[in-house]
């Protein structure tokens, strides 16, 4: 049994769900792959940093993140903080040996993260891109199906990634919404999952072509405030890719999308079979395959199940539904046994580098109004 000692920089939302992912990843695995130890929880705001020390059962915290990637007490640095914070932290962690773990995008731009991800293979550490959706057994089934050449050679993809939390124009202006700070809209904060799962499945894109819409071009600068502050990045992105394997693919996202709270969903389409996953009906992956044409053909439901990767590790029998935070269990216990094991894992942040440099190109896209490779 090896203690991981973790250093979380950033104590929101996100800071959370990891600390309870690497908790949980302990009773859902045993001790097999180490034992996370939370040793300290930093954020510039104290009130926050102090509250979650203690609601997280952290040692202790600090106002200064430095101290965390200075630490020599520390094995794993765990960055949740928001975007455009990513580069700066994630490059002193490296600079200093630090395995890293870093939330999703790497930086807000594909050069910086490619930066991040030559100097993490430089440096020979455990490198981690926060996309948890990698994690799901739907897509590893999936994954499966491609790699075996049960759904024959991949043809066509389609996919959209749609929520409507930011639809009301009354809700204020936030760091989302500027591209300094976030470095583009729905694209990087949810079409950038697709693209994470899709790196996976089918590989490289090698050129985009975009489209994007603003839906609420001003909002107010803060709550009942009546001064109003310009939007300056995507609502809704769309746009064709190409990828190195043939395949051609249509890609979506939407922040404002009424009615969608969290519709990620996706078909592709093989000379042999195909697919389409929802992920809101988490356990269930519709599958059609050719070679069952015939008098009762059709797609078919196909119940996640102890068979699929990850699965068993929560359920002991098909049908039994899984849970949204268990892709981060999966997450934290693969985390854990990079940190102490050396064992390969997908999301890495040469991947996170590819995920940014296609968002750029299809930014740049939108500028030129012409095909960009990626």
């Amino acid at each position: 049994m090896k203690e991981v000692k973790i250093g979380v920089i950033g104590a929101g939302w996100m800071a959370k769900a990891h600390t309870m992912a690497f908790r949980n990843a302990v009773s859902v695995f045993g001790t097999e792959f180490g034992v996370p130890v939370f040793e300290v929880i930093a954020d510039i705001n104290e009130a926050l940093a102090k509250q979650a020390k203690e609601s997280l059962n952290y040692n202790r915290y600090t106002t200064d993140w430095k101290e965390v990637i200075t630490d020599p007490t520390i094995d794993l640095i765990d960055i949740s903080t928001p975007n455009s914070m990513h580069y700066e932290m994630a490059k002193a962690a490296l600079e200093h040996g630090k395995n890293v773990f870093c939330e999703k995008p790497l930086s807000i731009s594909g050069k910086q993260s490619r930066e991040l991800a030559d100097l993490a293979k430089e440096k020979g550490v455990v490198n981690y891109a926060g996309y948890s959706n990698v994690m799901n057994p739907a897509n590893a089934y999936v994954e499966e199906l491609i790699k075996t050449g049960a759904l024959g050679q991949v043809m066509r993809v389609t996919a959209t990634y749609d929520q409507d939390m930011l639809l009301d124009p009354d809700l204020p202006i936030t760091w989302r919404h500027i591209n300094r700070l976030a470095g583009s809209g729905a694209l990087g904060d949810l079409g950038c999952h697709l693209l994470s799962v899709f790196h996976v499945l089918l590989g490289d894109i090698e050129k985009v072509s975009g489209m994007q819409s603003i839906v609420i071009p001003e909002r107010a600068v803060s709550k009942g405030s009546k001064e109003k502050a310009v939007v300056e990045n995507d609502d809704i992105i769309q746009f064709l890719c190409k990828y190195k394997n043939g395949a051609i693919g249509s890609i979506g996202s939407s922040r404002v999308a009424t009615g969608r709270k969290n519709y990620f969903y996706y078909e592709i389409q093989g000379t042999q079979g195909s697919v389409i996953y929802d992920l809101q009906r988490m356990g269930e992956v519709q599958v059609y395959f050719k070679k069952d044409e015939g008098r009762d053909c059709g797609y078919r439901t196909v119940h996640l199940n102890p068979y699929h990767k990850g699965f068993s590790a929560f359920q002991p029998a098909g049908g039994i539904a899984i849970g949204f935070d268990d892709m981060k269990i999966l997450q934290a216990k693969e985390i854990l046994s990079a940190v102490t094991t050396g064992t390969d894992y997908a999301c890495t942040f040469e991947m996170g580098a590819k995920v940014d440099s296609i968002v750029d190109a299809v930014l740049k896209s939108i500028e030129t109004g012409e095909w960009e490779e990626v």
